[in-house]
């Protein structure tokens, strides 16, 4: 019984040593300037496929809304489906607009989805209005 248990806490104290010692994924501006531009188009497929599941998860919500008699359900829920759609912006273009990000080295440790959302805000409300000239990027094209 002293072997299973001494086992078991060497076991143990090696996964966690293991797992502290293991390097974490960062997705930020250095993850994104490694990847090929096939990668980078995948990974904004996936995130846009992600926020569709989003969207469609959120409208269940509607349902809820209106059983529960929830007064500004709707109008909460209106505002969370345009934030979370992909759909104002194409994919070669929100990775030409990463790569102008990214190529700053004051954005370099912004996180991807950050800056994903903070494309899509720009998009949707048209522009960087004159906040940051570096993320003239993010503007949309005339």
């Amino acid at each position: 019984m002293k072997k299973f248990i001494a086992g078991v806490v060497v076991g143990c104290g090696l996964s966690c040593g293991v797992g502290m010692a293991s390097p974490s994924l960062e997705h930020n501006g250095m993850f994104w300037q490694q990847l090929t531009r096939g990668a980078k188009t995948g990974y904004i497929n996936g995130y846009r496929d992600a926020m569709d599941i989003s969207v469609q998860q959120v409208n269940t919500l509607s349902i809820a809304a209106r059983y529960l008699h929830w007064k500004s359900g709707d109008k909460i829920i209106r505002q969370l489906n345009q934030e979370l759609s992909m759909n104002g912006i194409r994919p070669d273009e929100t990775v030409h607009k990463l790569d102008a990000l990214y190529s700053n080295p004051k954005y370099i440790q912004l996180e991807l989805g950050q800056a994903l959302q903070l494309l899509l805000a720009q998009t949707a409300g048209g522009g960087a209005n004159g906040a940051d000239p570096d993320m003239a990027a993010f503007a949309p094209r005339k």
